[in-house]
């Protein structure tokens, strides 16, 4: 029997390779502004860049006329966070405000309309499940936090898993994962939700760029159950302050930062999901941590972030890889 699943991983694989793509340098009319551990989301056809070191405006990239456009600042300073975008608005949530090493958790969801270019406070995070560092994601019209740290980069990375139903701003708990995590991007595939990379950052003892984790865990909603992937599916690179966004049954893990090597790190490395093995992408043009990665318009964008590891130097430059082009 032909297993036409396996036909379609091996195609879209062959998509990032076989035909020769790789990342493509943009070069718009004007810069956005210099900014690291900020995020990066989608809406409307456009790039939205929010938040970073210090307080910094909104800005939009509009891939259709090759511009940025400066919008309001943020509220306070955000950093650390994955934004994701819900009904057309973006959410910052399990992010932090303030300097290193005891950035404080963010104690409010801050929902940014680009439409009305305006910020409202969405619901509370629940006071004992605050932190920052974690990440984000949308699965059914419910709103994902996972991991992170609830004292900067001192201490206290967390295992926690929490869900939001955003109709009604009830929190509810789930099941730890298997791995406390920091400075990490969720990505969920199909029903299946894929945790790679990360470090456990505890400048409490001195150690935080060395404690990157080489560990796999995926949720898997169907079942309600976490599980670790066996050691042969660990990360080929490890790092933390990655991008990470799915295509297809592949996670891709962008970017980072590690105490292995001072610049950021420029490797891409996709996990397919349905084998629990890495394959090696081609690597950006910049090695680059502390920001985003999005799909728009059938391209995979990343943005601004720390050219080396630590806080800078910070960068404005764009790149995407063409998936569909």
């Amino acid at each position: 029997m032909i297993n036409y699943r396996t036909i379609i991983i091996a195609f879209l694989l062959a998509s990032f390779s076989a035909f020769g793509q790789e990342w493509t340098k943009v070069e718009p009319r004007e810069n956005c502004t210099a900014r690291h551990e900020n995020s990066l989301a989608a809406a409307n056809g456009k790039l939205y860049l929010i938040g970073g070191r210090g307080v910094k405006p909104v800005e939009s990239y509009d891939p259709e006329t090759n511009t940025w456009t400066s919008h309001g600042e943020t509220p306070l300073e955000m950093n650390h966070f994955q934004a994701i975008t819900y009904n057309d608005e973006i959410w910052v949530l399990g992010a932090f405000t303030g300097p290193y090493p005891h950035e404080e958790p963010i104690g409010d969801i801050y929902i940014y309309s680009p439409e009305n270019d305006s910020w409202r406070k969405g619901p509370p995070m629940p006071e004992n499940r605050k932190r920052g560092a974690a990440g984000a994601f949308v699965y059914n019209d419910m709103i994902y936090l996972i991991g992170g740290e609830i004292d900067g980069h001192w201490d206290g990375t967390q295992p926690w898993f929490d869900v939001l139903n955003p109709a009604t701003g009830e929190w509810n708990t789930l099941p730890d994962a298997p791995t406390a995590r920091d400075h990490i991007s969720a990505s969920l595939v199909n029903d299946k939700l894929v945790i790679a990379g990360g470090r456990q950052s505890n400048a409490k003892t001195g150690k935080v760029l060395e404690t990157t984790l080489p560990s796999v865990d995926m949720y898997d909603f169907k079942s309600g159950s976490w599980t670790t992937v066996a050691d042969a599916g660990n990360i080929p690179t490890q790092r933390a302050g990655a991008s990470a966004v799915t295509y297809g049954d592949l996670v891709l893990i962008i970017g980072g930062e590690s105490g292995a090597q001072v610049p950021a790190h420029s490797e891409v490395e996709g996990f397919n999901t349905e084998t629990m093995e890495w394959v090696p992408l081609p690597p950006l043009n910049q090695g680059r941590h502390g920001t985003g990665a999005v799909m728009l318009n059938g391209r995979i964008y990343t943005v601004a972030g720390s050219g080396d590891r630590g806080g800078g130097p910070e960068l404005t430059s764009v790149e995407y890889y063409p998936v569909n082009d």
